[in-house]
């Protein structure tokens, strides 16, 4: 599979790891868009959120819990936004479902 998401996960692209457990992974975006800006993904390929089901929203949640831990080891307190973008014309660059996690300065809405 030549998908960006899995070769990180697998080792084979370095990122800057922040969590790691047999579900998700978590690390720092490289073009950061706020001074806090990661990204978890799920280990098993999701290639997007119009693939969230029964059988895996189980990992999703788990993926929230991580996210909410996360931002608060970080500092964030209970002041972060979660996006996901889901196929190209919503911006989805990476056919990997992830979602970003943004804080650390104000967040206007919507998005500019």
């Amino acid at each position: 599979m030549d998908c960006l998401f899995c070769k990180i996960i697998a080792g084979e692209i370095p990122s800057k790891k922040i969590y790691e457990d047999e579900l998700c992974y978590a690390f720092y975006d490289i073009e950061p868009q706020a001074p806090v800006h990661f990204l978890v993904i799920p280990k098993e390929h999701i290639s997007g959120a119009n693939k969230i089901s029964e059988e895996n929203c189980g990992t999703i949640g788990h993926m929230f819990a991580v996210i909410a831990k996360v931002a608060k080891e970080l500092g964030c307190g209970n002041d972060f936004r979660v996006v996901t973008n889901c196929g190209p014309m919503a911006g989805q660059a990476v056919a990997h479902l992830h979602f970003h996690v943004l804080a650390g300065r104000n967040l206007s809405w919507p998005p500019g």
